[in-house]
């Protein structure tokens, strides 16, 4: 029993069930080729296992499914299982309150199933649906397996007693009928009132041999024929004793049905009136859920009047957003101002080029005046040799004066532009960091702008979620309770709880969902006061350093005006 206990636990678990404890606690403790399940509360996913489980099981011989309290769903799953089974042999199902479903399971099962020989039916309801109950008994008819078939207490009508008759008249394998034992070989076929089958019956007055005359005279062939006479008068005689006391039999049966029927009729019409007392009670209790669910209804449009409030907070939020647009603009024109910087640069980077032209102009001018000067000396050297030797040293002097004017001209040009290109370093420098620090302060205002939507987005749609999730939870709380009329009390009574312990939790989870919603919308808030006020801040703290740099700048004095 091990690998059967282990096989339905898998068989559970692939359906999405967990597998009911008293039942894996009862196949631990049964016997080899025996399963007992009596008085067990047998789920629909445990019966779908057994039933996919009993398609293959190879060892179970009896099994006994009394009081288990099955539904039609589930005595339908375990049923088609049994039909492809060959080896279970008995078969009890006593007190499911079998009906329309069941007794055409049973008839597919009887049609099916070669290998069940006992069926225990006692205390259902098989009988009180009558097409259904017909094909049970046309299923019976063409049977030639079962040997023992116990259908007492059933509501078996007159037309499904001579249902039930027709069927056993073309049965031939079926030999007891009322009372149904779980062990034991087969009782011999008997009919109600304990009597053989006058069939049967029937058969052995037929055994008994017919004298026929063979040698004796005229009037021993006479006497002969009157005692065959009289013996079949006395069988005749006898055989209507015996029919006689069969019929009287069956009335006395047939009456005892009917006080049963009128007995169970009682207790029925005494069951209803418990049923129609039960069902006033669920009714005032579904008008009482009925309350509570307009009552969670108003709540509801409390949580939507909420929702349009953070809507509007969140239409505060976007015109805070486009506020930030603005800035973004004005930002825009404070990147206008530093392109104009920028073009500032480039014409104060091209008269650096000019100066740098103008420079290099003067230095070949300055040679070229050095050549002439030399050639003009060749020339007063080629004249006057003698003027030249009087005035060498005089020359001499003017030409290292003016080499070394020269040369102070050069270096003083040199070191002008070296502080010109480092202004222009310096400038190119400051503006890249205004630039970066623009960009940066820009892209995380930007990033903490989407920041604070996206959490106020998310958080919206997270409590619009929860509550959605509640909705479904307070529709099903409904739908089990319309469920619930069905059950028992104690049933009720479990659902009316759970319903007031429901609406107690939503109502402390709305609470609970509201106020870390107006304090995540109070710190959202404050966050965005926060962002703006450092945004304006930045915004002039950038705005002073731009106007402070352009107005110091020492390329101003170097502009041309």
């Amino acid at each position: 029993m091990e690998e059967f206990r282990r096989t339905y636990s898998r068989l559970c678990k692939e359906s999405g069930a967990e597998p009911q404890e008293t039942v894996l606690q009862q196949m631990h403790q049964l016997p080899q080729g025996r399963l007992d399940l009596a008085t067990q509360s047998l789920t629909v996913d445990t019966c779908r296992a057994l039933g996919k489980l009993l398609q293959k099981e190879a060892l179970l011989t009896e099994l006994v499914l009394s009081d288990c309290m099955l539904s039609e769903e589930g005595a339908v799953l375990l049923l088609q299982g049994l039909c492809v089974n060959t080896i279970v042999r008995f078969l009890d199902l006593k007190g499911n309150n079998l009906r329309a479903a069941g007794a055409e399971a049973l008839a597919k099962l009887l049609r099916q199933n070669k290998s069940i020989q006992s069926l225990t039916l006692e205390w259902n309801s098989l009988g009180t649906w009558e097409e259904a109950f017909a094909a049970f008994c046309g299923a019976l008819a063409a049977n030639g397996t079962l040997r023992q078939l116990d259908l007492r207490n059933n509501q078996i009508s007159h037309k499904g007693a001579e249902e039930l008759a027709l069927a056993l008249k073309s049965n031939t394998s079926l030999q007891q009928l009322g009372e149904a034992t779980s062990t034991g070989p087969p009782r011999p076929q008997t009919r109600p009132g304990g009597q053989q089958n006058p069939v049967e019956a029937g058969a052995g007055w037929e055994q008994h041999p017919r004298r026929h005359p063979q040698s004796r005279g005229y009037g021993h062939q006479a006497m002969d024929h009157n005692q065959d006479r009289q013996t079949a008068f006395r069988e005749s005689q006898a055989r209507a004793h015996v029919l006689s006391k069969e019929f009287l039999d069956l009335m006395e049966t047939i009456d005892r049905q009917r006080e049963e029927m009128v007995r169970s009729s009682k207790a029925s019409a005494a069951r209803v009136g418990q049923l129609q007392e039960a069902l006033n009670e669920r009714h005032s209790i579904i008008n009482a859920l009925k309350a509570k669910l307009q009552m969670a209804e108003a709540a509801l449009a409390l949580s939507e009047q909420k929702a349009q409030d953070l809507g509007e907070l969140l239409a505060t939020a976007e015109q805070e957003q486009r506020s930030l647009a603005q800035r973004q603009a004005k930002e825009h024109r404070l990147e206008q101002q530093v392109d104009e910087l920028e073009r500032k640069v480039k014409s104060q980077q091209d008269q650096l080029f000019l100066t740098r032209q103008e420079l290099t102009n003067t230095a070949a001018e300055l040679k070229m005046r050095a050549v002439q000067a030399e050639e003009r000396l060749e020339l007063e050297k080629k004249r006057s040799r003698k003027s030249l030797e009087d005035a060498e040293h005089l020359r001499f002097k003017e030409v290292e004066h003016m080499t070394r004017h020269l040369e102070e001209s050069e270096r003083a040009m040199q070191e002008r532009v070296q502080r010109l290109e480092a202004v222009r370093l310096s400038l190119e420098e400051e503006l890249s960091r205004a630039k970066a620090a623009a960009l940066s302060e820009r892209s995380q205002a930007e990033e903490e702008l989407i920041k604070a939507k996206n959490q106020v987005r998310l958080e919206e749609q997270q409590r619009l979620a929860h509550l959605e999730e509640k909705l479904r939870l307070l529709a099903q709380a409904r739908d089990e309770a319309q469920s619930a009329c069905l059950q028992q009390k104690q049933a009720v009574a479990d659902a009316q709880a759970r319903a007031s312990q429901l609406d107690r939790q939503a109502l402390l989870d709305r609470e609970s969902e509201n106020a870390s919603l107006r304090e995540k919308l109070r710190l959202n808030q404050a966050e965005i006061a926060r962002i703006r006020d450092e945004e304006a801040q930045r915004a002039s703290f950038l705005q002073n350093a731009v106007l402070a740099y352009v107005q110091g700048s020492p390329l101003r004095t170097l502009s041309p005006q």
